[in-house]
Protein backbone atom coordinates (compact mmCIF):
# COMPACT_ATOMS: atom_id res chain seq x y z
CA UNK A 1 0.00 0.00 0.00
CA UNK A 2 2.10 2.89 -1.23
CA UNK A 3 0.41 6.24 -1.71
CA UNK A 4 -1.62 8.79 0.15
CA UNK A 5 -4.70 7.31 1.68
CA UNK A 6 -6.67 9.91 3.58
CA UNK A 7 -8.35 9.19 6.86
CA UNK A 8 -11.37 11.38 7.38
CA UNK A 9 -13.73 11.68 10.31
CA UNK A 10 -16.37 14.22 11.28
CA UNK A 11 -16.55 15.87 14.69
CA UNK A 12 -19.02 13.28 15.99
CA UNK A 13 -16.72 10.44 14.93
CA UNK A 14 -18.82 9.35 11.97
CA UNK A 15 -17.17 9.50 8.57
CA UNK A 16 -19.13 11.20 5.81
CA UNK A 17 -20.32 8.72 3.23
CA UNK A 18 -19.43 9.86 -0.24
CA UNK A 19 -18.37 8.24 -3.48
CA UNK A 20 -14.88 8.79 -4.84
CA UNK A 21 -14.63 11.96 -6.96
CA UNK A 22 -13.69 10.06 -10.09
CA UNK A 23 -14.99 7.62 -12.61
CA UNK A 24 -15.91 4.13 -11.34
CA UNK A 25 -13.45 2.71 -13.88
CA UNK A 26 -10.59 3.88 -11.65
CA UNK A 27 -9.13 1.41 -9.20
CA UNK A 28 -9.48 3.66 -6.15
CA UNK A 29 -10.01 1.70 -2.96
CA UNK A 30 -12.21 3.07 -0.18
CA UNK A 31 -12.74 1.35 3.16
CA UNK A 32 -14.10 2.22 6.57
CA UNK A 33 -12.28 1.33 9.77
CA UNK A 34 -13.68 1.82 13.25
CA UNK A 35 -11.18 2.37 16.04
CA UNK A 36 -12.09 2.63 19.71
CA UNK A 37 -10.29 5.42 21.53
CA UNK A 38 -10.87 5.81 25.26
CA UNK A 39 -14.26 4.12 24.93
CA UNK A 40 -15.34 6.26 21.97
CA UNK A 41 -15.81 4.81 18.51
CA UNK A 42 -14.06 6.78 15.77
CA UNK A 43 -14.91 5.85 12.21
CA UNK A 44 -12.13 6.44 9.71
CA UNK A 45 -12.91 6.55 6.02
CA UNK A 46 -9.80 5.51 4.11
CA UNK A 47 -9.14 6.13 0.43
CA UNK A 48 -6.09 4.47 -1.08
CA UNK A 49 -4.68 5.77 -4.37
CA UNK A 50 -1.62 3.50 -4.12
CA UNK A 51 0.42 6.52 -5.20
CA UNK A 52 -0.66 6.04 -8.80
CA UNK A 53 -0.13 9.08 -11.00
CA UNK A 54 -3.51 8.59 -12.68
CA UNK A 55 -5.16 9.62 -9.39
CA UNK A 56 -3.12 12.79 -8.94
CA UNK A 57 -5.86 14.93 -10.52
CA UNK A 58 -8.57 13.66 -8.13
CA UNK A 59 -6.57 13.63 -4.90
CA UNK A 60 -7.10 17.39 -4.51
CA UNK A 61 -10.78 16.73 -3.77
CA UNK A 62 -9.80 14.28 -1.02
CA UNK A 63 -7.25 16.65 0.50
CA UNK A 64 -9.86 19.39 0.89
CA UNK A 65 -12.10 17.27 3.13
CA UNK A 66 -9.55 15.05 4.87
CA UNK A 67 -8.83 15.60 8.53
CA UNK A 68 -5.89 13.17 8.43
CA UNK A 69 -3.58 11.72 5.79
CA UNK A 70 -1.31 8.70 6.02
CA UNK A 71 1.53 9.13 3.57
CA UNK A 72 3.25 5.84 2.71
CA UNK A 73 6.39 4.92 0.85
CA UNK A 74 7.86 1.52 0.12
CA UNK A 75 11.21 1.00 1.92
CA UNK A 76 12.30 -1.22 -0.99
CA UNK A 77 11.53 1.40 -3.66
CA UNK A 78 13.57 4.62 -3.84
CA UNK A 79 11.21 6.39 -6.24
CA UNK A 80 8.28 5.95 -3.84
CA UNK A 81 10.35 7.69 -1.15
CA UNK A 82 11.50 10.38 -3.55
CA UNK A 83 7.85 11.15 -4.43
CA UNK A 84 6.97 11.94 -0.81
CA UNK A 85 8.12 15.57 -1.08
CA UNK A 86 5.84 16.14 -4.08
CA UNK A 87 2.89 14.60 -2.22
CA UNK A 88 3.63 16.77 0.83
CA UNK A 89 3.79 19.88 -1.37
CA UNK A 90 0.34 19.06 -2.77
CA UNK A 91 -1.03 18.32 0.67
CA UNK A 92 0.19 21.68 1.99
CA UNK A 93 -1.34 23.39 -1.05
CA UNK A 94 -4.76 21.70 -1.09
CA UNK A 95 -5.48 20.24 2.36
CA UNK A 96 -6.88 21.97 5.41
CA UNK A 97 -4.21 23.84 7.34
CA UNK A 98 -4.66 21.66 10.44
CA UNK A 99 -4.73 18.28 8.65
CA UNK A 100 -3.00 15.51 10.61
CA UNK A 101 -0.22 13.92 8.56
CA UNK A 102 1.71 10.77 9.38
CA UNK A 103 4.61 9.37 7.35
CA UNK A 104 4.87 5.60 7.10
CA UNK A 105 7.67 3.50 5.62
CA UNK A 106 5.94 0.29 4.52
CA UNK A 107 7.25 -3.25 3.89
CA UNK A 108 9.35 -3.35 7.06
CA UNK A 109 8.93 -7.14 6.92
CA UNK A 110 11.34 -7.32 3.96
CA UNK A 111 14.24 -5.39 5.47
CA UNK A 112 16.69 -7.55 3.48
CA UNK A 113 15.45 -5.70 0.36
CA UNK A 114 15.57 -2.29 2.03
CA UNK A 115 16.88 0.63 -0.04
CA UNK A 116 15.57 3.43 2.22
CA UNK A 117 17.09 3.56 5.69
CA UNK A 118 14.78 4.12 8.63
CA UNK A 119 16.91 7.15 9.53
CA UNK A 120 16.06 8.71 6.15
CA UNK A 121 12.34 8.39 6.89
CA UNK A 122 12.85 9.87 10.35
CA UNK A 123 14.84 12.79 8.91
CA UNK A 124 12.16 13.56 6.32
CA UNK A 125 9.42 13.37 8.95
CA UNK A 126 11.32 15.76 11.24
CA UNK A 127 11.82 18.15 8.32
CA UNK A 128 8.05 18.34 7.78
CA UNK A 129 7.13 18.10 11.47
CA UNK A 130 5.12 14.88 11.14
CA UNK A 131 5.24 11.62 13.10
CA UNK A 132 6.95 8.64 11.46
CA UNK A 133 7.08 4.89 11.83
CA UNK A 134 7.75 1.86 9.73
CA UNK A 135 4.95 -0.59 9.08
CA UNK A 136 4.23 -3.85 7.35
CA UNK A 137 0.87 -4.23 5.65
CA UNK A 138 1.74 -7.91 5.18
CA UNK A 139 2.35 -8.74 8.86
CA UNK A 140 0.32 -5.92 10.42
CA UNK A 141 3.33 -4.46 12.22
CA UNK A 142 2.44 -0.94 13.49
CA UNK A 143 -0.61 -0.71 11.22
CA UNK A 144 -3.07 -0.63 14.11
CA UNK A 145 -0.82 1.85 15.94
CA UNK A 146 -0.91 4.22 12.95
CA UNK A 147 -4.71 4.17 12.82
CA UNK A 148 -5.03 4.44 16.60
CA UNK A 149 -2.65 7.42 16.76
CA UNK A 150 -4.60 9.23 14.04
CA UNK A 151 -7.91 8.43 15.73
CA UNK A 152 -6.60 9.63 19.13
CA UNK A 153 -5.50 12.92 17.56
CA UNK A 154 -8.87 13.42 15.84
CA UNK A 155 -10.76 12.58 19.05
CA UNK A 156 -8.59 14.96 21.03
CA UNK A 157 -9.22 17.78 18.56
CA UNK A 158 -12.97 17.16 18.53
CA UNK A 159 -13.27 17.34 22.31
CA UNK A 160 -10.51 19.79 23.20
CA UNK A 161 -11.32 22.04 26.14
CA UNK A 162 -9.75 25.45 26.70
CA UNK A 163 -6.60 25.16 28.79
CA UNK A 164 -6.41 21.38 28.35
CA UNK A 165 -2.95 19.95 27.72
CA UNK A 166 -2.57 19.08 24.06
CA UNK A 167 -2.26 15.54 22.77
CA UNK A 168 1.13 15.04 21.13
CA UNK A 169 0.79 12.44 18.37
CA UNK A 170 4.58 12.20 17.84
CA UNK A 171 5.18 11.53 21.54
CA UNK A 172 2.36 8.96 21.60
CA UNK A 173 3.74 7.12 18.54
CA UNK A 174 7.28 7.10 19.96
CA UNK A 175 6.14 5.82 23.36
CA UNK A 176 4.06 3.05 21.78
CA UNK A 177 6.82 1.97 19.37
CA UNK A 178 9.16 1.46 22.33
CA UNK A 179 6.73 -0.86 24.12
CA UNK A 180 7.52 -4.54 23.61
CA UNK A 181 5.41 -6.06 20.83
CA UNK A 182 3.16 -3.04 20.63
CA UNK A 183 0.82 -3.11 17.71
CA UNK A 184 2.88 -5.53 15.75
CA UNK A 185 1.48 -8.85 14.74
CA UNK A 186 4.66 -10.69 13.80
Amino acid sequence: MTGTPGASSTRDGEAPERPPPCSPSYDLTGKNKVVTVDGMRVKLQIWDTAGQERFRSVTHAYYRDAQALLLLYDITNKSSFDNIRAWLTEIHEYAQQDVVIMLLGNKADVSSERVIRSEDGETLAREYGVPFMETSAKTGMNVELAFLAIAKELKYRAGRQAGEASFQIRDYVESQKKRPSCCSFL
